[in-house]
């Protein structure tokens, strides 16, 4: 499993990679593999408000749809537009050019280091 040490990550497999009071936000390199071949992403538009906790979209794959949960709360500045034309980003680089959304933060949601995370995944195996 992809575990970049540097990022924060949610019990809901998302992560976040924070750039001041910007967070970048994807699912995690076990949520894709779990997910399987992802074939379409929904995300909110420029402008919505996030609260931390709350679905802030999907993705959907050849196995199910899934949530896509909220780490931190705020105003979504920025969304990942490719991923409307190539879904199968999200598969490919996770935590790169498959990232979701970025979001100016204005609250914080319950993060954990990778090595917290990776406790929470050995326990749901």
């Amino acid at each position: 499993m992809n575990l970049p040490q540097e990022l924060q990550y949610t019990r809901s497999h998302e992560w976040v990679r924070r750039e001041g009071d910007v967070a970048t936000i994807g699912i995690t390199d076990h949520a894709q593999d779990e997910l399987g071949d992802v074939v379409f992403v929904e995300l909110p538009e420029v402008g919505a408000t996030l609260e931390a906790g709350n679905t802030f979209g999907t993705v959907e794959s050849v196995k199910a749809v899934s949530d896509i949960y909220a780490p931190v709360g705020g105003e979504v500045v920025e969304v990942n537009g490719s991923l409307e034309e190539s879904p199968e980003k999200v598969n490919e680089d996770p935590y790169g050019e498959g990232w979701m959304i970025k979001v100016r933060i204005s609250s914080e949601g319950e993060l954990l280091s990778a090595a917290d995370y990776e406790k929470v995944v050995e326990e749901e195996e």
